[in-house]
């Protein structure tokens, strides 16, 4: 893999090493720019956000909205939200976890867990892939697939990504072919967007259940992602890559499965990556403490794949139990968020930079988040807008419980 990786958001693309201004978390100054959960407002905001080139943040929430079955979200640099749209639970879908891209028209694509038309499901539905566009300040979704729950999986709750040619990819955690979640492909055509499943897990060495987390593409197209369970015989998780074969299909590789304590155990959260390749993530059990861990995958002998951890959490006064995709704020610092530990009053989470110097990785707590109006869990790492800033959410709390988006400033 000598391809650079990068996560695609329509025709332009965010390299996964961004250069940042915030220098350390010590410096940062940490804000709630909005609280949801009043009236009919969305709540749980399951989503990492995306940006617009004016700093407009977009996402979802898992409830609230007109039938309480979730939202799309935009909150302006200012702090002021708009409700694009609220989800009704027919064929639209309901319950979207993954949050939404962005393409170079402005058009939103996101997944939901439940919805969408017919299959095995019963009246819940299967899922959908979503699109919504904006013709004139008027938001209109469209439904590009709806799964049926057999061979296509079913319960799309993981974030999209594109390639160069303007294809979807993703994961579903249930169903497939052997009953433990598929990687799906959706390409355009004439007659509307076509599904593919890239891989149906087996449950065994390629793992099963795909992660929360987006994938990741290199230039080349090759895919990289993690599931949570599966693998070796500890059944802790794997990382996984998924090759173009040059013939329409893709090659399967087991890059690494987790063999649980002391070594690292089921990866919730995606992967980062760094300008030589080296693969990056986070466990929510495993590591020296069995709270969790950051790990690094990177080329040993004979192009085989070496793991590293590089820090253990250690619950208590420190994090624990991360989910969150790890985000580069330059080239030798990495952020993320930790869903418990942290504060000793609460265990409400934290946030965390891991510093390469002098030859280790150091950590470093940044705010420790708490109960009733700060918020509390961030399970879904941070973002950067365009003004360099990194911005998080959390499913609760707030002034009004329904969970905050959070900003911290350089």
């Amino acid at each position: 893999m000598t391809s650079q990786l990068r996560t695609l958001f329509g025709k332009a693309s965010l390299v996964v090493t961004l250069s940042l201004t915030l220098a350390s978390l010590a410096h940062a100054s940490y804000k709630r720019t909005y609280n949801f959960g009043a009236g009919l407002d969305g709540n749980n905001p399951a989503s990492r956000l995306v940006f617009d080139a004016v700093g407009n943040a977009y996402g979802t929430t898992a409830a609230g909205g007109d039938s309480d079955l979730g939202t799309i979200f935009m909150v302006t640099p200012s702090g002021d939200e708009q409700i694009l749209y609220s989800f009704e639970g027919g064929g639209d879908g309901s319950d979207p976890h993954g949050g939404v891209i962005l393409d170079a028209a402005g058009n939103l694509y996101g997944t939901a867990v439940a919805g969408g038309y017919g299959g095995i499901c019963a009246g819940d539905g299967c899922g959908v892939v979503f699109e919504l566009t904006n013709s004139n300040g008027r938001w209109t979704l469209l439904t590009l697939y709806s799964f049926l729950g057999e061979n296509d999986g079913w319960g799309p709750g993981s974030p999209l990504i594109w390639d160069a040619a303007g294809n979807l990819y993703g994961t579903a955690p249930d169903g497939g072919k052997h009953g433990n979640g598929v990687v799906f492909e959706l390409s355009p055509t004439q007659n509307g967007w076509q599904q593919k499943v890239l891989h149906a897990f087996t449950g065994k060495k390629d793992g099963a259940v795909g992660s929360l987390g987006a994938l990741l593409i290199d230039d080349a197209g090759n895919l990289y992602g993690t599931t949570e369970l599966g693998g070796g015989d500890a059944g802790a998780g794997t990382v996984y890559e998924l090759s173009p074969t040059g013939q329409g299909s893709r090659k399967f590789t087991t890059l690494y499965d987790f063999k649980g304590m002391p070594d690292a155990a089921n990866p919730y959260g995606g992967l980062a990556a760094d300008s030589a390749g080296n693969l990056y993530g986070t466990t929510y059990f495993g590591g020296q403490f069995g709270m969790g861990t950051v790990f690094q995958l990177s080329h040993g002998p004979n192009g085989a794949w070496q793991e590293n951890i590089l820090y253990n959490f250690q619950g208590g006064t420190d994090g624990s139990f991360p989910t969150s995709t790890l985000l580069f704020t330059n080239s030798t610092t990495l952020m993320g968020t930790t869903t418990t530990g942290g504060r000793p009053s609460c265990d409400c989470g934290a946030i965390f930079s891991l510093k390469f110097s002098h030859g280790a990785w150091k950590e470093k707590l940044g705010h420790l988040f708490g109960k009733g109006r700060d918020g509390s869990y961030p399970s879904y790492g941070l973002t950067s807008d365009p003004a360099g800033n990194l911005w998080g959410t959390t499913p609760v709390g707030g002034n009004d419980g329904g969970g905050t988006l959070f900003q911290l400033t350089p």
